[in-house]
């Protein structure tokens, strides 16, 4: 089950600074846990978990296996792509394929980096990506409802179904609002058509704001406008530099822990972009436990046994019986699966429960 998230900004902002960031973090992390590059502009990144070492401390697990999430360079864009502009085209395909989108925000003065709208002035530039998305995807849902309207009136109940989803949309979009706005006024069938449309601005958007180095713990007036547009908009920010994201790329893990405190950061801008990366999606972690490795499973927010057990491998799914379960914080408070036996806190669920955030859970099923 894989998840991307898709890196997008205007031309001269960090955003590839980022990325590369990222990727080498990855390579450095490859001796241990699993990464590769699928593309030269996507990599894949461990998700950053201090509870799995707490669980293979108590199991005495020989190995560590985190779950991992896709982040995707995608091209600059620049105003005017919605009509091909630049590589507008490019942009907006590859936005299609991925789930959220983290917008990177350049928050930083330099002369010597030239600004390709010649300000600097972060709100300007979200509203100018922004605005491309609404405009192609206003492009788009036009040509769909009406011939969806077409359908609907010839009694095609498909058609009846999509039809007041897709104009609720196209209002939004007609109102200069982005489609992500209507999520929270529909009901789950609703969310579901929806999400089948894949337009561009029903994505999850998270503002990454890139500071000078001497801002990334506090950040500066520039992010502070940043945090009260995501605030109205119900989305969430991250202060990074990349400057340093790029050094601290290149050393090893204690060299990176001591750079770090010197700078004022109690850990890597790159580990609270993963992680918020991960919660964007609306995504939570279980856990399996043994002595030959704790591992981390990705599953969607409300997901149930069954279907968890699925991410492991389809005959579990298939011949699900149920799931023997711990809290995280049981299985750490009574020292493991014995001991949180014996304070009853260890259960067996059944095909209608919803794993929680870190579940332990071991499967039993029929093949």
């Amino acid at each position: 089950m894989g998840f991307k998230c898709g890196i997008v900004g205007l031309p001269n902002v960090g955003k590839s600074t980022l990325f590369n960031a990222l990727t080498k973090t990855a390579a450095a992390q490859a001796a241990n846990y699993p990464f590769c590059t699928i593309e030269p502009n996507t990599g894949e990144v461990a998700v950053p978990d201090p509870r799995m070492a707490e669980l293979a401390g108590i199991a005495g697990s020989k190995e560590i296996i985190p779950t991992r999430i896709s982040f995707v360079d995608i091209a600059g864009l620049v105003r005017g792509a919605s009509k091909g502009e630049g590589l507008g085209n490019q942009f907006l395909a590859n936005i299609r394929e991925v789930d959220a989108v983290v917008h990177v925000l350049r928050c930083f003065e330099d002369d010597d980096i030239t600004h390709v709208e010649g300000r600097i002035d972060p709100v300007a530039d979200a509203d100018t990506i922004e605005t491309e998305l609404m405009l192609a995807d206003l492009e788009s849902l036009e040509r769909r409802v009406d011939q969806t309207r077409k359908r609907a009136t010839g009694k095609d109940k498909e058609a009846q179904t999509l039809l007041p989803v897709m104009e609720a949309s196209l209002k939004l979009l007609q109102d200069g609002k982005p489609v992500r706005s209507l999520l929270n006024e529909l009901d789950p069938e609703d969310i579901k058509i929806l999400k089948g449309l894949n337009l561009l601005t029903s994505k999850p958007v998270l503002y990454v704001c890139n500071v000078a180095e001497g801002d990334a713990s506090k950040g500066n007036a520039e992010t502070e406008k940043v945090a009260a547009m995501a605030a109205e908009q119900s989305a969430g920010t991250v202060i990074i530099s990349a400057a340093i994201e790029a050094e601290v790329a290149q050393l090893d893990a204690e060299e990176a822990e001591m750079f770090l405190s010197e700078m004022g950061l109690e850990e890597a801008g790159l580990d609270r972009l993963i992680r918020a990366g991960y919660e964007l999606l609306d995504l939570i972690t279980y856990f399996t436990v043994g002595p030959k490795e704790t591992r981390a499973w990705t599953i969607r927010r409300g997901t149930k046994a069954p279907a968890a057990a699925g991410v492991i491998h389809t005959d579990f799914e298939r011949g699900f019986i149920r799931a023997f379960t711990i809290a995280y914080d049981d299985f750490i408070a009574y020292k493991g699966e014995t001991g949180a036996k014996e304070a009853g806190k260890a259960r067996d669920e059944g095909k209608e429960y919803v794993v929680q955030d870190g579940d332990v859970i071991h499967f039993r099923f029929n093949t």
